[in-house]
């Protein structure tokens, strides 16, 4: 089974980039996007020079817990970067997505929950909203995470040639937003159900 299709039957139609953005990112810009796969995991990532942006991980089920998704993640941990992800939010009934928010906060990482990120999905059109998440080697703030993120999202989600999608995005402006008010998904009362 390709790279591709395992995330394909993993993620979600509206997580998904077409076939190829992907080819795309792998060919004309190897020098920051790259993919590491096995039979075991798929892990791609941009590899910018303060930051990494791991655009998507996944281990298969048959070798969940056994460490896999620690040793990938300690492997971007060791360039000393900081490190930021997207997530959907959790429901009560994701099973999935509880044990990958527990994952991630057990390796350290912090909600930037400041940040309100609500892409518009260019396979189906739908908005998505997602949660970021962080980690560092030093300090830094929500502030560092929020330019990350827009430069995330031009260099990667919505840098394509012509063509590959019926769907326009929407402006960085309207994706990427400031919101003091959202809960910490790692703090708040409305996660306890989950984490």
């Amino acid at each position: 089974m390709s790279w591709y299709t395992k995330l394909n039957q993993y993620f979600t139609e509206e997580e998904m980039k077409a076939p190829e953005h992907f080819d795309y990112l792998l060919n004309h810009k190897s020098d920051i996007y790259k993919l590491d796969a096995t039979d075991q995991y798929v892990m791609l990532y941009a590899e910018f020079d303060t930051f990494i942006f791991a655009d998507y991980l996944y281990v298969d089920s048959s070798v969940r817990s056994n460490g896999i998704g620690k040793k990938l993640i300690n492997k971007l941990k060791k360039k000393n970067k900081t490190i930021i992800l997207e997530v959907e939010p959790p429901t009560e009934d994701d099973v999935d997505c509880t044990k990958r928010l527990k994952f991630y906060q057990r390796e350290g990482f912090g909600h930037a929950h400041k940040i309100n990120y609500e892409k518009k999905s260019l396979k189906t059109g739908e908005l998505v909203s997602q949660c970021l998440l962080y980690w560092s080697p030093s300090l830094i703030f929500q502030s560092d995470v929020y330019e990350s993120i827009q430069h995330i999202y031009n260099e990667i989600h919505t840098d394509f040639p012509d063509g590959i999608y019926d769907i326009e995005p929407l402006p960085g402006n309207q994706v990427v937003q400031w919101s003091p008010n959202e809960s910490n998904l790692f703090t708040s009362q409305k996660a306890v159900f989950s984490l």
